[in-house]
């Protein structure tokens, strides 16, 4: 008999949402189609090799439409899909719960990159 190829829905959710990058991708499109440039700004720190990899991949996953305008110079913007937008409403929640927390999660990881520098990782 097959294994299911998830173990569990938040399973699923990783494997197309997953990484320290696509949430905030989602997270900034769910605000509106941004173009390359602006979606990179609105990120932050993402290099573009990475934006890059991640768009193709939830493009082919069917969260975000990318549109071509065939002009030159080049215009292409992203947007969430129905699906990307359902996902965003779903990670709402999140964005609060970090929202609340943010000064302590903020100590905790201070502490615990102090920690790793000392042990030597």
């Amino acid at each position: 008999m097959p294994r299911p190829p998830f173990s569990c829905g938040l399973d699923a959710v990783l494997a197309i949402s997953g990484g320290k990058w696509k949430p905030l991708i989602i997270y900034h499109l769910a605000h509106g189609t941004h173009r390359y440039g602006e979606l990179r700004r609105a990120v932050g720190n993402v290099t573009d090799k990475m934006l890059v990899q991640h768009l193709k991949e939830m493009v082919a996953d069917g969260l975000v439409a990318r549109h071509d305008f065939k002009d030159i110079p080049p215009k292409v913007e992203y947007a969430l899909t129905p699906l990307g937008k359902s996902l965003a409403e779903a990670l709402a929640p999140l964005c609060v719960w970090g929202t609340e927390h943010m000064l302590v999660v903020e100590k905790a990881v201070t502490a615990r990159g102090l920690v790793a520098a000392q042990n030597g990782s």
